[in-house]
């Protein structure tokens, strides 16, 4: 058990509310965070252990992660983001991956997921419907001619720490990942307010819900009159919208996985 579990007479009652809750919604909307990557030994950036909580050779971790900052030192952006977004191939799904997977198959998650996470591991999961709202290390393009790579072509380059380069014009190539200074993908946030907007119940999974303007959207649950259960380790802005809260994402997952076994 973690620092986070709930005493176990405890959890079974709001769990057995919770699962009453899935089973009688229509439409259940998922909005997933750094929490759920932790789980899977990424870092997380604003948690207690974070990347934010520190500066990386003196430098502020959003200044490395901002648009500008990336055109104008790309060699440093690359450096920084080598240590865990090019190395993603290291860390495997977790419970909570697998479980919202075995929920889409089941028919329970028709609206698929909404992930603030750019580390493709829901997809690995097995989830076909992945709506990423801060983008993907999966693909990149060149911000010259708009060449498509995927991540297995430019992993090893920035791994061998060289700055990758298009090979049709030879250009900086950009991560497809929403830094800084740059807007939302429209047609996903778009997307996102019609199924946040109508979700009879949303579940919020290992976010800090502080980064905007993707951390609205569970609040359109709400003000439209659907529930919010929020499952996260530190307590947020949005917990007292919440119908339920939990702590621990790995002992409410092992539960919610082992319910799903009875349908």
């Amino acid at each position: 058990m973690s620092e986070y579990s709930e005493d176990k007479s405890i959890f079974d009652k709001k769990f057995e509310e919770l699962w009453s809750l899935l089973m009688r919604s229509r439409k259940i909307a998922v909005f997933t965070g750094a929490g759920v990557s932790t789980l899977s030994g990424i870092p997380d950036f604003r948690g207690k252990h974070g990347v934010y909580n520190s500066p990386w050779q003196g430098l502020p971790v959003e200044t490395i992660l901002s648009y500008d900052y990336f055109f104008s030192h790309p060699d440093i952006f690359y450096k920084w983001t080598e240590e865990v977004w090019y190395h993603l191939e290291d860390y495997k799904p977790n419970i909570v991956h697998y479980t919202l997977a075995k929920m889409e198959e089941k028919g329970i998650l028709k609206d698929g997921v909404f992930t603030q996470n750019i580390d493709f591991l829901h997809q690995r999961a097995g989830s076909k419907k992945v709506w990423e709202l801060h983008g993907s290390a999966r693909h990149s393009y060149c911000t010259n001619c708009n060449g498509f790579y995927k991540y297995e072509e430019i992993a090893p380059i920035v791994q061998r720490g060289e700055i990758p380069k298009c090979t049709r014009c030879g250009s900086l190539i950009k991560p497809d990942i929403v830094l800084y200074g740059e807007n939302l993908p429209m047609s996903v946030l778009r997307q996102a307010e019609t199924v946040f907007s109508q979700a009879d119940l949303t579940l919020i999974l290992g976010s800090s819900l502080t980064v905007y303007p993707a951390a609205s959207l569970p609040k359109l649950t709400s003000y439209y009159g659907g529930k919010v259960v929020i499952v996260n380790a530190d307590p947020t802005d949005q917990d007292k919208d919440a119908t339920l809260i939990f702590r621990d994402l790995e002992q409410t997952f092992n539960a919610l996985d082992e319910a799903l076994r009875s349908i």
